[in-house]
């Protein structure tokens, strides 16, 4: 029994700890980029896109097709990023607590 209440309590610091990192997770912002650096996507932790830089020079419309294409790259760099830091930020909270291999809290 006295193992069972030790439990419970992680898993309250968990959550507590899950929210803490949720919130900082969501003011935290994810830079991609694709084309060395000629485009450039912002993301914040929640995968909401705040910001699309494109430099000028792509700015001709017979390259609008490429255009769209590294944005498309540069933004999923962002997520690959987002992705990393959350997985990191996870880990951290789960630390002390025994999980099942594989699974997932969100």
């Amino acid at each position: 029994m006295k193992d069972i209440m030790g439990m419970m309590k992680k898993v309250g610091e968990m959550q507590a700890r899950m929210k803490d990192m949720q919130e900082e997770l969501a003011r935290a912002e994810f830079d991609g980029q694709s084309g060395g650096g000629l485009v450039r996507v912002t993301l914040d932790g929640k995968g909401e896109v705040k910001r699309v830089r494109i430099d000028p020079s792509l700015m001709k419309p017979e390259e609008a097709e490429i255009v769209e294409d590294l944005i498309v790259a540069a933004a999923t760099d962002a997520r690959a990023k987002a992705d990393t830091a959350m997985q990191s930020k996870m880990a951290e909270v789960t630390g002390g607590l025994p999980l099942p291999p594989g699974m997932k809290l969100f």
